[in-house]
């Protein structure tokens, strides 16, 4: 059986979480996997100086998906990505280039029932 874990963390009543997709074909997993690695080095600096950020996540799937999962204490400060240069033209250009395709970023209230 696998054992539970209660997460004690206290979030704002206004928090969000911001989700952005990306899909590649899966034979270019190595590739985007080094460019998702790339862009780390000069997105993760620029992200810590921003406002309001309490978690973010990032992974690259074998099978063609790219996902960015952040916690952020407002929509506002969770906006502060969609002008963030080394977000929006940096990453994006560099990760296009390996053939990642973008869709559409959404911003989601944190429904406080639904935390475990």
């Amino acid at each position: 059986m696998t054992e539970r874990i209660t997460l004690t963390e206290s979030l704002p009543a206004t928090a969000v979480v911001r989700v952005s997709r990306a899909s590649f074909e899966p034979s270019r997993f190595a590739e985007v996997d080094a460019a998702s690695k790339k862009t780390s080095a000069y997105i993760i600096p620029a992200i810590r100086r921003l406002s309001g950020l309490i978690h973010f996540y990032a992974g690259v799937s074998p099978k063609g998906s790219v996902v960015q999962v952040s916690v952020w204490d407002s929509d506002e400060h969770a906006a502060q990505l969609d002008r963030l240069k080394e977000m929006v033209v940096d990453g994006r250009r560099d990760m296009e280039a390996v053939g990642v395709t973008f869709t559409p970023i959404f911003n989601y209230p944190i429904d406080g029932n639904w935390i475990v």
